[in-house]
């Protein structure tokens, strides 16, 4: 491998880390828009610097930043992993799935309720 010049590698992964540092924010906040504009940042900045890195010998401490922020992206992709099926989760307790249409409480079990409502005129 070639030693490159890595002087436009550092400002990239000075916009990386600045851009997962707002996807953090954006993930604390609840802030769906800024999350959306930032993870399209994340993704350019983090292909552009890969794009420079690839097949070439990179200094330690990039190596290092540039393992760093790739390991933040993975943890900010669980987050929103965790947090998107929490959110599944209750939204399954709040909007059950439908009901199963044979039963007694579905529009076809209006008949079975009426024949066995227990009352003393349907005797």
């Amino acid at each position: 491998m070639t030693e490159i010049r890595t002087d436009a590698l550092p400002p990239l992964l000075n916009e990386l880390e600045a851009a997962l540092s707002l996807v953090q924010q954006a993930l604390s906040e609840h802030d769906s828009l800024l999350l959306e504009q930032q993870a399209g940042q994340v993704q350019q900045l983090l292909a552009a610097a890969l794009g420079q890195a690839r097949g070439q010998a990179l200094p330690a401490a990039l190596r290092q930043r540039l393992a760093r922020a790739g390991a933040q992206l993975a943890a900010e992709r669980q987050a929103l992993g965790r947090a998107t099926a929490s959110l599944d989760r209750a939204l399954e307790v709040l909007m059950p799935a439908e009901p199963d249409p044979s039963g007694v409480y579905a529009q076809s079990g209006r008949a079975l309720r009426q024949r066995s409502s227990g009352s003393s005129l349907s005797a």
